[in-house]
């Protein structure tokens, strides 16, 4: 009966943590407070709804969790919510393990209805297989004779163990400030680094040696691999022109960022909560705004394949590579454990 009653609570527990997370990507979009470095007052008074991560990260640590066998398995997941860089770094990796190591690879996402755009892209740039739940994603990769499997998302699985677990930063944004869903951004605190085997940072400009610093101090074995995204369509873009970007990613000011790199005259910056499905009248304001000012208007990629083909026509797509500061250690690393 005891045994029963944690199950039902667990489930109770995990469908009121996914309910939260789910409306508040959907009709949220991320909140500045969220950033800043020393705690608001908002920040103080949403405090005690971080009992539900509390529990949840509590079920997930006590978890009796699964390491399949005959397939090697890679999590690249975040602890801060949105806008890490989960998804390029995830087809980076697909693209370095095909090319590096002779083993069958797969990438894999657990369906979420309201993460289309990410599987899209994994489909388009991988191969590439989802499902309900990761054990039987596991078992479907196992069948078709995949010997590694590489997931975008999910370090907070309570089901399945991974052979490798690596973590994404936004050097930008770091931790903001530190605290917990809905406190601030934080699935998990940023302690929980001890369980990870790697960090990938991703970087609009040079490293930052204080984050790199602060994550030798929380656990000084763990791997870290600086990336930074660099345009492959540049040639595309008339940078004399004037543009408008929309976008509706975790960290659009990251993206603002890299277009200012590239010397891309910003009119205006519009911006939707991360995986927004755009409707035909966002995108018929964008376009009209854009004839009003004269503007070319570019997306990113990720955004770009959620747009309707009619409208397509009139926006730009900005195609990005992710390039790897550390490639070469990073693939002996992989070899190392895959081989081992």
């Amino acid at each position: 009966i005891q045994r029963k009653i944690k199950l039902i609570g667990s489930k109770i527990l995990e469908r009121s943590y996914k309910e939260i997370n789910f409306w508040w990507i959907m009709l949220f979009k991320k909140p500045e407070f969220w950033d800043k470095k020393k705690s608001s007052l908002i920040s103080i008074l949403l405090s005690p709804l971080t009992i539900f991560i509390k529990l949840n990260n509590c079920l997930i640590n006590r978890s009796k969790k699964i390491k399949s066998k005959n397939i090697f398995s890679i999590c690249v997941g975040n602890i801060y919510v949105g806008g890490t860089g989960k998804t390029p770094t995830t087809i980076k990796l697909f693209k370095i393990v095909h090319h590096n190591i002779n083993r069958r690879v797969v990438t894999a996402k657990k369906f979420y209805r309201y993460q289309l755009d990410e599987e899209i892209l994994l489909r388009k740039k991988t191969k590439f297989l989802t499902g309900k739940n990761r054990l039987d994603i596991i078992n479907t990769a196992k069948k078709n004779k995949n010997k590694i499997i590489i997931f975008d998302d999910g370090l907070q699985e309570k089901k399945v163990d991974y052979n490798l677990k690596f973590v994404c930063f936004d050097s930008l944004k770091w931790i903001g400030n530190g605290k917990l869903f809905t406190s601030g951004p934080m699935r998990e605190k940023v302690k929980s680094l001890t369980r990870f085997d790697g960090v990938f940072l991703k970087n609009i400009n040079k490293p930052n040696f204080r984050i790199i610093n602060l994550i030798k101090k929380i656990n000084p074995k763990i791997k870290i691999y600086n990336s930074t995204y660099k345009i492959r369509n540049i040639k595309k873009f008339n940078l004399l022109n004037n543009y408008i970007i929309f976008s509706a990613i975790g960290n659009p000011e990251s993206y603002k960022m890299l277009l200012k790199k590239y010397n891309f005259k910003i009119i205006k910056d519009i911006r939707f909560p991360d995986h927004y499905e755009f409707k035909n009248q966002d995108i018929e304001k964008i376009i009209s705004s854009a004839k009003k000012l004269k503007a070319e208007i570019v997306t990113t990629e990720k955004d770009y394949v959620k747009i309707k083909k009619f409208y397509q026509k009139k926006i730009k797509c900005l195609e990005v590579d992710l390039k790897i500061q550390n490639e070469k250690n990073l693939i002996h690393f992989l070899k190392s454990k895959i081989y081992a």
